[in-house]
């Protein structure tokens, strides 16, 4: 159920957005999301971003502006929201834990480029993330992948981390799994209230890293 079906004044949708609060932990996405190949989106995005352009007045015959309908088109799809489509999610195949590894293992300071769903303008921060094998380990370039996977949609930053969490958990066979995500927001800094100096965190926690000692640790290995 979307906000418009359940009929908020528009003042209270515009308190939702303001809050930042999304539907759910899953990105809300219709049935038919994927029946249009990439090419087919990319062409229709073309269009409709072709007649934004045009609405706002801009003389689409200059060599600057001519291809930017196609340029936006192609970074949606293709960049900047390509999470979105689950074939692109990258594939966990764990290894056996040969070193009798047995402790946390922490990949900190991953890169975090998303999208506000609320204005399409970029969310940019780090996201540190930590597990504890539980008899197999994986590939350490695939806790970055994944990060990228599920910020690469418009997001709200509090489901990034919960998602970004749940995969982990289901991709390494384990619950003991940490998430922190600090990240800033453009439609704080450059629209609304125009603020520079502030950033937005999250966190998640679950199994071992439920512990005080655990949680302790790995706060304090990026602070």
């Amino acid at each position: 159920m979307t906000h418009q079906d359940k009929n908020f004044t528009a003042e209270e949708l515009e308190q939702i957005v303001e809050a930042h609060m999304g539907t759910s932990v899953e990105t809300p996405l219709r049935d038919d999301a994927f029946e249009l190949s990439d090419d087919e989106k990319i062409i229709q995005i073309e269009s409709k971003f072709r007649d934004i352009m045009n609405i706002l007045g801009l003389d689409l015959t200059d060599d600057s502006l001519n291809g930017t309908p196609h340029r936006v088109a192609k970074m949606y799809v293709k960049e900047a929201f390509s999470g979105l489509n689950p074939a692109n999610k990258p594939d966990m195949k764990l290894f056996t834990n040969k070193y009798a590894y047995n402790e946390m293992l922490i990949e900190k300071n991953i890169t975090v480029h998303s999208h506000c769903e609320h204005h399409f303008v970029p969310i940019l921060g780090v996201c540190h993330v930590a597990y504890i094998p539980n008899g197999r380990v994986v590939g350490l370039s695939k806790l970055n992948r994944i990060v990228r996977h599920y910020a690469k949609r418009p997001q709200v930053q509090e489901r990034l981390t919960r998602q970004i969490a749940e995969a982990l958990m289901e991709g390494l066979d384990t619950k003991d799994v940490a998430v922190y995500l600090d990240a800033e927001h453009l439609c704080v800094k450059t629209r609304g209230i125009e603020d520079n100096g502030s950033s937005t965190i999250t966190m998640s926690f679950h199994g071992e890293f439920e512990k005080d000692m655990n949680k302790k640790a790995f706060l304090e290995s990026f602070r």
